[in-house]
């Protein structure tokens, strides 16, 4: 009897350095499992879906596989279009009209809210489809797992722009003496706190973080960067982008967002060039304002090689969970134990997942704001081989 079985994965919302060996863990497993006449691809997720773009993956070779997997950004290209309920009737039909019987999303959690509304539409509408959400997002910031493949290495590459930020300011002394570096995590300061991953020292950066798990106090703030700055001669600060002020507007009283995107989340110019406005000010002196973007997100160099291998085990996991008969679920990660470093995975509802947000546990963040050493105890498995030591001659 012909297999009639055909599988879809798509790619959404931000990418990350491991997103791709996701879509391979996918890809690996549903072929070697044999269960399966077709392994579709959506060109820009639920765009491709709409408009008929499907990528057949059985004709990439093993070999441009090979390369892909260590590839950043979304191999199949990504998209921020939010699936709209006049969209639902014209999803049902390609899910009808290829025979899409299992369809797996790799996303954030705006991306588990177009799995859910996907997989209703298809069970109302008689259809017998299979939805499992795949996780992924540097921001970390999904409810029901212990962590996110992407986060990781992201973290990694925070760690090491703040350690390399603080020796250039350190370096460079009364010429340019304080940096504000501003990074990703849209309502969550995972990515910040990361920065203390390759402190070693006091003096080391970064000397402050700012979080959007604790309220900002712009006087406590420039204290605290002048405290760093009269004591080492220096001084480094790690920002959340979209940290708002105590009213809950954006810093600096910005009115209007530069993007709003398909899901309502928005934009602002930056956190961090408000930051270095009122800090170079405040203390006189050249206050540097980095903001590396995306490069946090796609830089290959730096990824973890833990998250690498979780990123495809969950890919694989989810494949293996929805052959067993699970649905509207995402494949969650499972920390074992810390020394050494174990993890296994499990499953969470996407009920749970759509449109949630992780913040971090008090615990992570004592009162001045610095993440403490129960969130380095979390984060700095994740991020794989141990950072450089970095020396100082003595002065």
């Amino acid at each position: 009897m012909p297999n009639t079985k055909n599988l879809l994965v798509m790619q959404s919302g931000g990418p990350t350095p491991v997103i791709n060996r996701s879509l391979f863990g996918v890809f690996d497993e549903a072929t070697k499992s044999g269960s399966f006449a077709n392994i579709f691809g959506a060109h820009r997720g639920i765009e491709g879906v709409l408009d008929d773009r499907l990528i057949d993956l059985s004709r990439t070779s093993q070999t441009e596989w090979g390369k892909i997997t260590a590839t950043p950004g979304s191999a199949l290209g990504t998209t921020r279009r939010k699936l709209a309920d006049n969209d639902l009737p014209n999803v049902v039909e390609f899910v009808s009209r290829h025979r899409i019987t299992h369809w797996l999303m790799i996303g954030g959690n705006d991306s588990a809210e177009t799995a859910l509304a996907t997989s209703t539409a298809a069970n109302q509408a008689g259809l017998d489809l299979t939805v499992m959400h795949v996780p992924k997002t540097v921001d970390n910031d999904l409810v029901g797992t212990d962590h996110c493949p992407g986060y990781g290495s992201a973290a990694r590459f925070v760690a090491a722009a703040t350690q390399g930020a603080g020796r250039d300011a350190e370096a460079m002394g009364d010429a340019a003496p304080v940096t504000i570096l501003e990074v990703a995590g849209r309502d969550s300061g995972w990515l910040a706190a990361a920065a203390v991953l390759g402190k070693r020292e006091e003096r080391d950066a970064p000397h402050v973080i700012v979080v959007p798990e604790l309220p900002f106090d712009e006087s406590h703030f420039l204290s605290q960067i002048e405290s760093a700055y009269r004591k080492y001669g220096f001084a480094v600060a790690v920002v959340q982008e979209n940290i708002q002020d105590a009213t809950g507007r954006p810093l600096g009283n910005q009115t209007n967002p530069m993007y709003v995107d398909d899901f309502g989340h928005e934009y602002y110019e930056g956190a961090g060039r408000y930051l270095t406005a009122i800090t170079a000010k405040h203390l006189g002196v050249r206050v540097r304002y980095d903001r590396p973007g995306t490069i946090q997100r796609s830089m290959a160099a730096l990824v973890s090689s833990v998250d690498a291998e979780e990123a495809e085990i969950v890919g694989r996991a989810a494949v293996r969970y929805a052959l067993d008969g699970e649905t509207e679920e995402m494949v969650s990660i499972v920390r074992q134990q810390n020394n050494p470093y174990a993890s296994t995975t499990g499953l969470t509802p996407l009920e749970q997942v759509a449109g949630a947000v992780k913040i971090m546990p008090s615990d992570f963040l004592n009162a001045e704001g610095m993440a403490t050493q129960a969130f380095v105890d979390y984060a700095r498995p994740l991020i794989g081989e141990a950072l450089p030591e970095l020396g100082r001659i003595a002065m």
